[in-house]
């Protein structure tokens, strides 16, 4: 089943420490629902544990995270591919960082992926709704790391 996914979230962080959450993977580990380990195997190439429920099935997830095409503070392409007990899953997409004021920038995002097994089997209007939560959360997580650099950053 195909799959795509757009947007734009505003995010209280300059351009730079937006750009380096992104690519670091604690913060992402922190940020991805699921996501209980990140681990680089190669420059900007990761391996990717996660435990996710969709609809009202769960189950765990192994695969694959490649960074590239970088334009560092600004722009890059992410690769992704999974595989675990409720299927599998590739897809692709790309982000760009766009300074909107100080200390404030605008993350535009567009993907598009693959999904396959008992995972599809739920429909595409619920995949839809599921991936538009779990994109919601990650953000409203991101915010919050960023949120609690500035108070650890104030309280030094």
């Amino acid at each position: 089943m195909h799959m795509d996914i757009a947007g734009s979230e505003e995010i209280e962080a300059s351009q730079q420490q937006l750009w380096e959450g992104l690519n670091d993977p604690e913060v992402l580990t922190r940020c991805i629902p699921g996501c209980r380990k990140m681990t680089e195997t190669a420059p900007d190439t990761y391996d990717v544990e996660l435990e996710l429920k969709v609809a009202a099935v769960g189950g765990s997830f192994n695969g694959a995270v490649a960074l590239s095409d970088k334009t560092p503070p600004a722009h890059c392409r992410i690769t992704v591919s999974g595989e675990g007990t409720l299927g599998t899953g590739t897809g692709t997409a790309e982000f760009t960082i766009v300074e909107t004021g100080p200390g404030t920038c605008r993350l535009d995002y567009a993907g598009e992926g693959e999904i396959g097994g008992l995972v599809a089997g739920v429909g595409q209007r619920i995949l839809k709704s599921v991936a538009k939560h779990l994109t919601k959360q990650f953000f409203k997580d991101l915010r919050k790391h960023f949120d609690d650099t500035r108070k650890d950053a104030g309280a030094t």
